[in-house]
């Protein structure tokens, strides 16, 4: 007697080809960042650099794209060794398009010496000595040509405003000797120090993502618009940007901020984060008025609970500067009131997008505050305590969009923030930064202003979407800014959504939202 087995069928995985085509894309993305950084160009030789970053930009979308169809239990693992390839990326040659990271150096290595560097600036006659033992920063032969390199008081330097004092808050202050001295220890010294630091920042900033976006129920591909973003390859590690300390401590605040088993979240840990955040660059703090989204929320009456994420934020920040303010006193102000009169924000000439409307230059300022000072009430009032980052992303991108700022690496914390929050048209404003950047600045109006139109059309996209999905205009859980207000729109999400609260809420009919992870509570039967 003969017996006939019949086998399986092979079904093919249609998980493991998702994952094959976007593990594809991400290789062609580093295969083109790594063209990006050692393919010539520079800040001083740009031309190259144009093509490069269309390339970057259009396999970042197609990579991102794809990662949505990956399977969730194969994307954690994808998206961090995609950030960790994406930041080795960086790391193959030395600064391409910023000078910032060789000041961090030399602040480092004053701070070592036992000097504050707040107290003389790096062509001071004290520092003498410490000039001619970093030839690195200061060569002392060639002819000092190039974009990365600066002659003053006869001194060559790869510093740049070589003769004023450093800018930067005691956070960063204390990045950069912690720098020097893993170089030292590593027997390494030169900019790599600093490039190495700044891609452990950018791996640990997706890292920490991935934590936050697990907690809320979020999917873990949300993370990767930090991680394979070629931004954060280029400001973040290639230029070597301290914003990328600010950015994950930041993330770091905002996700102590989600409810814990024991009830609400950790307003003191997450108020001392973000004050370390602000005093690593000051713009974090923008972020604050996220933090305390709804605590004016209507028939609720503000509590000293409501107050201690702000003390605990302003205490870390004064106790920050206090060692260098007893050493150098209000020479901790740096090259801060300069640096605002170099940009024409005292005057009002550095609001390039508001001009476009015609206000009178001397009420720019004036203008730039009250639009500020709306979208940081809107979000006090009307912000969900859910989901922080909502807020945050909202006054940080309005103020950025009424600053205009000349210096891309600004907005790495929109990028961060646009992880978490899941509105992907807000990485217009890094788009939009990097054109005036290159532009020498005479692209400030209409780079900003498309950005603008990016953002607003992504909010107006998002509110059919909930007019669809809903059948009726409903209320949303947590009103926006104004639309009159640039970088005004309503939240919605990377994966579709349309509301900024974490994936998996429901929505009933009335729309009333219930958490995700909770059941609507229904009503008795009548007997």
């Amino acid at each position: 007697m003969t017996t006939t087995s019949t086998a399986r069928p092979h079904r093919p995985d249609p998980g493991r080809a998702a994952t094959g085509w976007c593990a594809a894309a991400l290789a062609a993305l580093v295969a083109a960042l790594a063209g990006t950084f050692t393919g010539g160009g520079s800040l001083g030789h740009r031309d190259p650099l144009y093509g490069w970053y269309a390339a970057d930009v259009l396999l970042f979308v197609v990579a991102i794209v794809l990662l949505r169809r990956v399977p969730a239990r194969r994307s954690t693992a994808l998206v961090l060794l995609g950030s960790l390839a994406v930041a080795l990326t960086g790391l193959l040659a030395t600064p391409r398009t910023s000078d910032d990271a060789y000041r961090y150096l030399w602040d480092g290595q004053v701070q070592a010496a036992g000097i504050s560097p707040y107290a003389d600036a790096p062509t001071a006659p004290a520092l003498a000595a410490l000039r001619a033992r970093n030839p690195a920063l200061f060569p002392v032969t060639g002819t000092c040509t190039g974009w990365d390199l600066h002659r003053a008081d006869g001194i060559c330097t790869h510093i740049n405003r070589p003769t004023v004092h450093t800018i930067y808050p005691p956070v960063a202050e204390f990045w950069f000797l912690g720098l020097h001295q893993a170089g030292r220890i590593a027997g390494r010294t030169g900019i790599g120090v600093a490039q190495t630091g700044g891609a452990l920042l950018a791996v640990a900033t997706t890292g920490a993502l991935l934590l936050v976006l697990r907690r809320t129920g979020a999917p873990a591909h949300r993370a990767a618009l930090w991680g394979w973003c070629p931004a954060v390859a280029a400001w973040s590690v290639n230029d070597a940007h301290v914003d990328t300390l600010g950015a994950l401590l930041l993330v770091g605040g905002l996700g102590l901020l989600l409810p814990g088993p024991a009830g609400g979240g950790r307003r003191g840990p997450a108020g001392v984060l973000l004050g370390l955040a602000t005093g690593t660059k000051l713009i974090p703090v923008l972020a604050l008025p996220g933090a305390m989204s709804g605590c004016l929320a209507r028939g609720r009456r503000p509590g000293p609970r409501d107050l201690l994420l702000p003390a605990a934020a302003g205490l870390t920040f004064l106790l920050c500067y206090t060692p260098y303010v007893l050493a150098s006193g209000l020479g901790v102000l740096g090259f801060l009131p300069g640096y605002l009169q170099q940009q024409g924000y005292d005057q009002g000439t550095g609001f390039g997008l508001l001009a476009l409307l015609g206000i009178p230059q001397p009420l720019l300022p004036v203008t730039v505050a009250a639009v500020l000072l709306a979208a940081v009430l809107q979000v006090l009032r009307y912000g969900d305590p859910r989901a922080p980052w909502c807020g945050a992303l909202t006054v940080t991108g309005t103020a950025l969009f009424l600053a205009a700022p000349d210096y891309p690496w600004y907005a790495l914390l929109v990028v961060a923030l646009v992880a978490l929050d899941g509105r992907w048209e807000w990485l217009a404003l890094p788009v939009a930064g990097q054109a005036m950047y290159l532009s020498d600045g005479a692209l400030q109006q209409p780079a900003y202003a498309a950005a603008l139109y990016v953002v607003l059309a992504g909010a107006a996209v998002r509110g059919l979407a909930r007019v669809a999905r809903v059948g009726t205009p409903a209320r949303p859980p947590h009103p926006r800014v104004s639309p009159s207000a640039p970088g005004a729109g309503v939240d919605g999400g990377f994966d579709g959504g349309v509301d900024g609260a974490a994936d998996g809420a429901a929505e009933d009919r009335h729309g009333r939202w219930t958490p995700a992870g909770t059941a609507p509570r229904r009503r008795r039967a009548r007997p």
